[in-house]
């Protein structure tokens, strides 16, 4: 596509863009709007509980409610906020390693990556250290119901996750109103601070709420997963970064771009706009390419090669522009520690069976990648 047909023409009179140089004109053009309502109604129906945090959550509006949102949401990953994180960031992630190194045996995904980014992201919401299994959950079906043809399950799974998990947050909130703001508690930050006057509503709140808890924990677990299995794919790459850990960071990077958690991204048109030569008109529906454009040979010499060390790497996994990741540094840092823990301890590290994918179009991971090392 990115060579043949870079804008694709589909049946629904919606278009499909490949190629890097027009994926980064549809982050920075104002005239690309990411509120949801006209596409969600049809797919969700209005009212149910999936409608309702899809068009609250901050990834799918544009302002003022994106900017009120970002700006209460920012406090919790400022650099100051981040330093003061990594040292439970080391502390999750040893205890994972140390719980499992003696077995000799693990599950990637289960055992370890996903099991990260839900501490962090629990702990910054001040959720009780017993009461975070069913959270991954919830995550997963809520994110799964954004499929492109979600089916009947995959709906009722996902409305019931939200009502599930909102009714669980009712309750946090609640008892949290009952303590002054705090600057060290994302929650309380969002309860009580204010942009320009104004608070969020109690469903802003809940459904802000529940996309950190998605946004964190895909993004995350899906960076983790996808980088370790390309450094087993690409031994050499592997063998070069256990001989310079000093490369995790390019290595991270390039795990980013080269399997990218979310493949997809959308927006519509608020005015007409010329891509690639072609006249698109406003309303036009347009599907992002993220992960083809991340492949894109024009940005990335030989892009279908994991190279550790790939420098520049000016990916899209995070997106661009004013809706560019909010928490994009935060999961670089856990990732950073997460694969470069792994690697340095683990010695021999390989497959233990056959992976599973986790089945998705719109985000890409695994569910399972069963792992094996040599013992000490």
């Amino acid at each position: 596509m990115r060579r043949f047909a870079p804008l694709k023409r589909l049946p629904d009179g919606s278009v499909f863009l490949s190629r890097y140089a027009d994926v980064a004109v549809c982050y920075r053009d104002a005239r690309m709007s990411s509120d949801k309502k006209a596409e969600f109604g049809p797919k969700f129906g209005v009212g149910t509980p999936l409608y309702r945090h899809h068009t609250t959550s901050l990834v799918f509006n544009d302002p003022p409610l994106h900017t009120r949102v970002r700006k209460l949401l920012a406090a919790a990953f400022t650099p100051r906020a981040l330093a003061a994180m990594q040292p439970r960031i080391e502390a999750v992630v040893d205890d994972l390693l140390v719980r499992n190194a003696d077995r000799g045996r693990m599950d990637l995904i289960e055992d370890f990556a996903f099991r990260l980014p839900v501490e962090v992201i629990c702990d910054m919401l001040g959720v009780p250290p017993g009461e975070r299994a069913p959270f991954r959950r919830y995550s997963l079906a809520i994110l799964g119901a954004l499929e492109p043809v979600p089916g009947a399950d995959r709906l009722a799974a996902g409305n019931a996750a939200v009502s599930e998990f909102s009714a669980y947050l009712d309750d946090l909130i609640a008892e949290r109103r009952k303590r002054p703001a705090d600057d060290r508690d994302v929650l309380g930050t969002l309860i009580h601070g204010e942009v320009d006057g104004e608070r969020l509503s109690h469903e802003e709140l809940v459904q802000n709420c529940i996309f950190l808890l998605n946004a964190g924990h895909e993004t995350t677990t899906n960076l983790i997963g996808n980088t370790v299995d390309a450094l087993l794919r690409f031994p050499g790459e592997l063998k070069r970064l256990t001989e310079n850990p000093g490369l995790i960071r390019s290595c991270v990077e390039e795990g980013l771009r080269f399997e990218s958690s979310n493949q997809l991204g959308n927006r519509r048109l608020a005015d007409d706009l010329e891509i690639t030569g072609e006249r698109l008109a406003a309303g036009t529906y347009i599907h992002i390419g993220i992960g083809a454009a991340n492949r894109d040979p024009a940005q990335f010499p030989d892009p279908d090669r994991f190279d550790a060390g790939r420098d520049p790497n000016r990916h899209f996994a995070f997106g661009s522009g004013v809706h560019m990741c909010l928490g994009a540094v935060l999961a670089r840092l856990e990732g950073t520690i997460a694969i470069g823990r792994l690697v340095g301890r683990l010695q021999g590290l390989r497959r233990d069976g056959v992976p599973e994918r986790g089945g998705r179009a719109r985000f890409r991971g695994f569910n399972r990648y069963p792992i094996t090392w040599t013992r000490s």
